[in-house]
């Protein structure tokens, strides 16, 4: 069993040619989203993974811009969704957190799509640092994995 597909935090490895991922961020909390981005490339980085980054405005455009990667001429084999919305002081934040995820999830159990999930959505700005910070606690390394995990399957299963 390759760590791609195991809960193990170690060097992923991944059977057949190197992943073409597609990165998609909401860089509104900048420092935030290039930290998780960064433990996200520390993963796959040893897999000689092709990494294209797209941007879009904020939380709420991730599920639209995730649809249209899918129905791009361009195939990847895996999406990494990175953002963080941190709440303020009013609902704003109970909205959009809450559109935002069921729309990457309703994307993913439509599709079988594999997506790495890493959109911080945190009571604070120190909270979401401490999730993009180097190390094992990376937000986005966690979700690189994840999506390698389903890359792996799809790859065992004949479908990526």
């Amino acid at each position: 069993m390759s760590t791609a597909d195991s809960p193990e935090r170690g060097v992923a490895s991944l059977p057949g040619a190197p992943p073409r991922i597609l990165v998609i961020q909401a860089p509104y909390y900048r420092a935030v989203v290039d930290g998780m981005r960064a433990g996200a490339e520390a993963v796959l980085k040893p897999l000689k993974a092709e990494v294209e980054i797209a941007e879009v405005a904020g939380a709420f455009e991730l599920p639209a811009a995730l649809r249209l990667a899918l129905k791009a001429h361009h195939r990847w084999d895996g999406f990494l969704i990175l953002g963080c919305v941190v709440k303020g002081e009013t609902d704003h934040y109970d909205h959009i957190c809450r559109e935002a995820c069921a729309g990457i999830m309703q994307i993913a159990a439509a599709t079988g799509a594999a997506i790495g999930f890493g959109l911080l959505t945190v009571h604070t700005l120190r909270q979401a640092e401490e999730r993009a910070a180097p190390g094992r606690m990376n937000k986005g390394a966690e979700a690189a994995h994840a999506m390698l995990g389903q890359i792996a399957l799809a790859r065992r299963w004949g479908l990526g």
